[in-house]
C-alpha cells in the first residue's frame, strides 16, 4: 500500500541503534538527534555531528539515511539533515593540551615527501571543518613554516606561547624560533624539553586534530610523545621502492615498540604520470607501502603520485594549494578521509574506553 503512515516505534530503534562516528556509542544517548519529524509517510531527522566527524558528515548521513529506508520500506519519504553539535574537547595527559586526537606522522628515512603529507593532512582535515593544529616535532630540520609560506615568530602571552596561525590552523615550529640557515645542535634531553614545551606551553585551544611531524628515522621522539600523552596514532610515509620500505618498516616497529597504534600507511611518489603522453612511468616500483601494509597489517591509507605542481608548490609555500588542483587533491581527500574513517571504525567496533592516564 502506498503513502503508509510511519511508524514512530521503527524510527526510534534505528536511531537507538546508530553510532556517532566520534565516539562509537548511539546518536540518541549522546543527545545528537535534535529533530525527528513525522507526516504520514515523510520522515526527516536533523542530525547533530561534531567538527572532528566532518569528513564523514555526507556519509554518516546518507548510512542513517539508508537505514531508515529498509526498516521503514519503499513507499516511505526518508530525509536527514545534518547541523554542527558542539562537544569540546577534554585535556589529556597531564600537559594541559586539549585535544580529540593527536597524530603522529612519520617516516623511516628522510627525504619521502613525510612534511608534505603532514602539512596535507592538516589542510584537509581543515578544509573538511575540524579543528586543527600542526605541530613540527622535526627540530634538525623544520619544514612545515616554508611548505605554508608562514615566518612570523609566535607571540609569548604570561609564559605561554600563542602558535602561529596559517590557513585556520594553528602551527608551532622550531622554524618560528631560529634563524633560517642557523643549525639546531641539541642532545636528547634538550628535544625532550622542547617537544614538551611546544605541547604544554602553547596555547593550542580547543581542537579536533593535533598533527606531529615526527623527525626522519626512529629516534627519542616518538618515546618522549608516548610518555607525555596518549597518542591517537601514527601515520608512516614511505616511497613504493625497497630501500624505503626497509626504513618505514622499521618505523613501525619503533611505533609499535612505544605502544602508539598504528592508523595507517601512505605511499608518496607511488608514480609519475606524464603530461606530454599520460604515460605512466614507476620510477621507484609500485606498490611496494600498500604490500608491505598487508603483511604489517597495517590500514593503507593511500597513495600520492610524483607531480611537478605539488612540488612547485611545496617550494612556493603554497601547500594549502595541493586541494585547488583536480589533479591532486582526490589523492590527499582520501588519504584524510581514509584516516578518520579508520579512527570512527575503531571507536564504533570496541566497547568506549575510559581516558588513558600518562605512560
Amino acid at each position: 500500500m502506498s503513502d503508509s503512515p510511519i511508524d514512530a516505534s521503527i524510527v526510534d530503534e534505528v536511531l537507538q541503534n546508530f553510532a556517532d562516528p566520534e565516539t562509537g556509542r548511539n546518536i540518541k544517548q549522546m543527545e545528537q538527534v535534535r529533530d525527528v519529524s513525522i507526516d504520514d509517510n515523510r520522515v526527516q531527522v536533523t542530525l547533530g555531528l561534531t567538527t572532528y566527524s566532518a569528513p564523514l558528515w555526507e556519509e554518516t548521513c546518507q548510512q542513517l539515511q539508508d537505514r531508515l529506508q529498509a526498516k521503514l520500506g519503499s513507499d516511505a519519504k526518508v530525509t536527514v539533515k545534518t547541523v554542527e553539535h558542539d562537544r569540546p574537547a577534554q585535556p589529556i595527559g597531564n600537559i594541559g593540551l586539549t585535544a580529540k586526537s593527536v597524530i603522529a606522522v612519520g617516516s623511516g628515512k628522510g627525504g619521502v615527501g613525510k612534511s608534505t603529507v603532514a602539512a596535507s593532512l592538516a589542510y584537509g582535515l581543515k578544509n573538511a571543518g575540524c579543528k586543527v593544529g600542526l605541530m613540527d616535532a622535526d627540530v634538525y630540520g623544520p619544514s612545515i613554516p616554508h611548505l605554508l609560506g608562514v615566518n612570523e615568530r609566535p607571540e609569548a602571552v604570561e609564559k605561554r606561547l600563542r602558535p602561529v596561525v596559517a590557513d585556520g590552523i594553528r602551527v608551532m615550529s622550531m622554524g618560528f624560533l631560529v634563524s633560517p640557515g642557523e643549525a639546531v645542535v641539541w642532545r636528547g634531553p634538550m628535544l625532550h624539553g622542547v617537544i614538551t614545551q611546544f605541547l604544554r606551553d602553547t596555547d593550542w585551544g580547543d581542537l579536533d586534530y593535533l598533527i606531529i611531524d615526527m623527525p626522519p628515522g626512529t629516534g627519542d621522539i616518538a618515546l618522549t610523545l608516548s610518555q607525555l600523552l596518549p597518542l591517537t596514532g601514527a601515520v608512516v610515509v614511505c616511497t613504493p621502492q625497497e630501500v624505503a620500505l626497509l626504513d618505514a618498516v622499521k618505523a613501525i616497529a619503533m611505533f609499535r615498540k612505544v605502544n602508539i597504534p598504528l592508523l595507517g600507511m601512505v605511499e608518496n611518489m607511488s608514480y609519475f604520470l606524464c603530461p606530454d603522453n599520460g604515460k605512466r612511468y614507476d620510477i621507484f616500483g609500485s606498490g611496494g607501502a600498500r604490500r608491505s601494509a598487508e603483511e604489517l597489517d597495517v590500514p593503507f591509507l593511500g597513495e600520492v603520485p610524483i607531480q611537478i605542481p605539488i612540488r612547485e608548490r611545496g617550494d612556493a609555500g603554497d601547500t594549502a594549494g595541493n586541494f585547488n588542483d583536480q589533479e591532486s587533491a582526490p589523492h590527499f581527500q582520501r588519504i584524510c578521509y581514509s584516516l578518520v574513517k579508520n579512527i570512527a571504525s575503531q571507536k564504533t567496533a570496541e566497547p568506549p574506553m575510559p581516558s588513558l592516564s600518562v605512560l
